[in-house]
């Protein structure tokens, strides 16, 4: 016998006497179904997640790009109270590129690009600022050939536009996904120019004061139908390319420019400034509203041009409440 104890052959006979739950039973069976079913169902949510996904992403291209912003955002915030161009109010996060903000200011401002609607040293001397403050709060009075610009130099901040055109709004915001335009209801003319500076000269101490709430002022320069939000916004950049100021008939860029000038002033915090830019800077209306509301004495030479000009206004708790310009400066504007 002790040649067969090598390799040993083992052999089991299935049990006649199968236990309920065993692997032929109807409970097995019903166990099985209930798993294929919940495989069934997850693979159909996960299809349908994913179907959900891609076509949001389809419908708002730029809902990516805008989580990522929000996330950026969060990284480079600037804290309360601290100087930098991001403040309260503003999706803050990091700017372009150098060389991309540069190649998009080149390109923009080229002799051959017929999209453009002011000049190149315009466009350039506005890149400059931007490049300085952003990522701000940028407002811009107009929408026009460089709104997508202006919104690409901007990027990481808030830039909000306004136009007097509201279809013209609905137009840009259905090319332009994710853009922040609102209309305005302006109800001056240029015609009535000269009255205007006349009245708001004269209540420079009252409701045409520099430093008000808007939103409840009496002002016929004051702009006070804008969304409320808007006028909590602490803006670093003001740039006024509109409205229309062609004819007579036009509304004029004087609420515009009286309305920048307030916002800057208005601003709480010691030290802050706004850049406030006038485009169109050689006609009547934009060079005379400038003079009586930004101040010659607050304007920048270096980065204005004859039809664009540059002003720098204070803000905080040290701004005259009686008059936008001091002595001097308001003798000028009167003449």
């Amino acid at each position: 016998m002790k040649g067969l104890s090598g390799a040993k052959l083992l052999v089991v006979h299935p049990s006649s006497n199968k236990s309920p739950g065993g692997a032929g039973s109807p409970g097995a069976a019903l166990a099985s179904r209930r798993r294929v079913c919940a495989a069934v169902l997850l693979a159909c949510f996960a299809c349908v997640s994913l179907a959900t996904t891609l076509l949001s992403a389809a419908r708002d291209p730029g809902a990516a790009a805008s989580g990522a912003s929000g996330r950026a955002a969060a990284a480079f915030a600037v804290p309360a109270g601290g100087s930098g161009s991001a403040a309260a109010g503003a999706a803050a996060g990091e700017g372009l590129p150098g060389y991309v903000f540069d190649a998009l200011v080149q390109y923009s401002s080229a002799g051959g690009n017929s999209t453009a609607s002011m000049p190149g040293a315009d466009v350039r001397a506005i890149a400059a600022v931007l490049k300085r403050r952003a990522p701000c709060n940028l407002l811009v009075f107009g929408l026009g050939g460089e709104t997508p610009l202006w919104r690409a130099l901007n990027h990481g901040g808030r830039t909000v536009f306004l136009d007097e055109n509201q279809y013209y709004v609905s137009h840009l915001e259905g090319r332009h996904p994710g853009l922040e335009a609102y209309d305005v209801a302006y109800t001056t003319t240029v015609r009535e120019f000269p009255d205007l500076l006349d009245a708001a000269r004269a209540a420079r101490a009252a409701e045409c004061r520099p430093v008000q709430n808007l939103l409840f002022s009496d002002c016929r320069l004051a702009i006070n139908d804008l969304p409320n939000q808007l006028y909590d916004v602490s803006w670093d950049v003001i740039l006024v390319d509109g409205p229309r100021g062609y004819t007579a008939s036009s509304p004029g860029r004087m609420s515009a420019i009286f309305t920048a000038g307030v916002l800057a002033r208005t601003r709480a915090g010691e030290g802050v400034t706004t850049d406030v830019l006038v485009h169109d800077y050689e006609r009547e209306v934009e060079r005379a509203c400038s003079r009586e509301f930004l101040c010659e004495e607050n304007r920048v030479a270096e980065t204005s041009t004859r039809s664009l000009a540059h002003f720098v206004v204070r803000g905080g708790s040290a701004v005259r409440r009686d008059a936008f310009c001091s002595g001097a400066g308001a003798a000028a504007a009167a003449h």
